[in-house]
């Protein structure tokens, strides 16, 4: 079986034994999610449990939010069943487990890209003010988000071994290479039919910025998290990011983002449309 039927398998699993509360929302029950993800005794999972929850607190959410507690119906054999400890996980306590359990594993890996991409999804549906931004707006938005993010990036690339100008460029190819299907900047720019002067980011819709957003996210989540040393091994990290990201955008359905279609206008000529209308509203706010 290979790399990618076994990751689909798991991403079934873990949409299978999902379960959704009175309010809607999804959660996980703790027992159930410790067997997918290869803890064959509960107690091992529990410490993974309380890091999860130290990270929960640190960033400033309630643990209580997260990490419900309550009890489980376990099977002990010939059809009984006992009462047993547990809790009920919401999407980002699923997040922060499995960024807090063996990435060895290649359940816990799949894991990782599964809620990581599950909960990036559940934040950007709940921001009612995003939702409420039109496609222009949205793509603001993202570029802005994408420039700040490619500077973390940079830093945390850097301190991988990705050290000159050029070896960024190598770098980033391989992350837009994982993306898509094996074309570079040079190639999705000539794909996208731009001119010299334009850049490949300022000629994306937002969906097109939202995947591009979250594969420079979670690379630099895992060049940290994993601390990759190297050049090598900086470039195929990016690389198996993007193509995680290529891979999950397909089981979802979605299109391609080579074969997103360009926008009308460049970002270049909203931004300074924008600004021109800033400034005259501030003049008229000057004369009042």
């Amino acid at each position: 079986m290979s790399s990618k039927e076994i990751e689909k398998i798991h991403h079934q699993t873990f949409e299978e034994i999902k379960q959704t509360g009175g309010n809607g929302s999804d959660y996980w029950m703790a027992r159930q999610l410790a067997k997918i993800l290869d803890y064959a005794e509960f107690r091992n999972f529990l410490p993974v449990i309380e890091k999860a929850k130290k990270a929960c607190q640190n960033s400033g959410q309630p643990i209580e939010d997260h990490f419900v507690e309550m009890h489980e119906m376990v099977p002990i054999g010939s059809g009984a069943e006992r009462k047993m400890e547990s809790y009920a996980f919401s999407r980002y306590a699923c997040y922060l487990i499995v960024q807090n359990s063996d990435p060895a594993k290649p359940v816990i890996a799949n894991g990782q890209t599964y809620f990581a991409i599950q909960t990036r999804r559940q934040e950007l549906a709940d921001d009612e003010a995003f939702k409420r931004l039109k496609e222009e707006e949205k793509r603001l938005f993202l570029r802005n988000e994408m420039r700040e993010h490619n500077k973390q990036l940079v830093e945390t690339a850097q301190q991988a071994g990705v050290e000159t100008t050029l070896d960024f460029a190598i770098f980033q190819n391989h992350g837009y290479q994982g993306l898509y299907g094996g074309l570079d900047a040079k190639g999705i720019h000539q794909r996208k039919g731009l001119k010299k002067s334009q850049h490949i980011l300022d000629n994306m819709g937002s969906t097109e910025l939202a995947a591009n957003l979250f594969r420079a996210t979670q690379t630099d989540e895992k060049l940290r998290r994993e601390n990759v040393q190297g050049k090598t091994r900086a470039n195929k990290t990016h690389f198996d990011v993007g193509k995680k990201v290529r891979q999950t955008i397909k089981e979802l359905g979605g299109t391609m983002p080579e074969d997103l279609p360009k926008p009308e206008e460049d970002l270049k000529k909203l931004e300074r449309r924008a600004q021109s209308s800033e400034k005259k509203l501030g003049g008229k706010n000057d004369d009042q």
